[in-house]
């Protein structure tokens, strides 16, 4: 089948997470090359990356602390994103897909406070969706499922585009989707040195590179 909707995750596929990485490092009172480091380290072991806010302080309540974050600073951006995270190539990467005449989506694995700061960007996509708003997360089949309800379109008419193989790429392509692997961040340098790399279709570094690959592989 022809594609007809391209699908996009969010964290380190549109946003580049540094800043948000960089707030839990001084957070914490960790140099900010430590937080990182093991954060990445996490990426290469296959570790959850909230492993590493154990491994650096030891009994840490992540979710108590952004609760507590959030009365603290109700008006800074703490663990959330904005505009200036949008990487370069996002906006004419979108605008380029949807001139050619394919359906623009957003969906990943984010909270609701994500939607929000994801709609504000009035970015050119027909829809945005997180794995809060639907009650389901990658990598389990029906987030994938409801990637292609709110497409209207059958898996196979569906390219879908991660930095990971295990929650965007593997899942995807199982779901019935064609699958684009982005090097970008730590898992996407990473996932993309594995074997498993080869089961995405296209291996990419700058999402304007989609449209070209699509008119070449429709």
């Amino acid at each position: 089948m022809t594609i007809k909707a391209v699908v996009f995750d969010v964290g380190e596929t549109l946003i580049d997470e540094t800043r948000i990485w960089s707030r839990w490092a001084d957070r914490l009172g960790v140099p900010r090359l430590a937080f990182l480091g093991v954060l990445g380290g996490m990426a290469a072991l296959d570790r959850p990356h909230r492993e590493t806010f154990e491994i650096l302080r030891p009994g840490f309540d992540v979710d108590a602390d952004i609760e507590l974050w959030a009365r603290e600073e109700p008006g800074s951006l703490r663990n959330n994103f904005d505009a200036d995270d949008l990487y370069a190539d996002v906006r004419p990467a979108f605008e380029e897909l949807r001139t050619a005449g394919y359906q623009v989506i957003v969906a990943g694995n984010q909270p609701t406070t994500a939607y929000d700061a994801l709609v504000a960007m009035d970015l050119p996509a027909d829809s945005i969706h997180t794995s809060d708003g639907w009650g389901v997360a990658k990598p389990e089949p029906g987030f994938f499922a409801k990637v292609a309800a709110v497409a209207g379109r059958e898996p196979a008419e569906i390219l879908y585009v991660g930095d990971r193989l295990d929650n965007d790429v593997l899942p995807a392509g199982e779901a019935g989707m064609r699958t684009a692997m982005l090097r970008r961040g730590p898992w996407g340098y990473l996932h993309a040195l594995r074997p498993e790399a080869a089961k995405a279709d296209v291996v990419l570094d700058d999402l304007r590179a989609l449209l070209p690959y699509l008119r070449e592989n429709p």
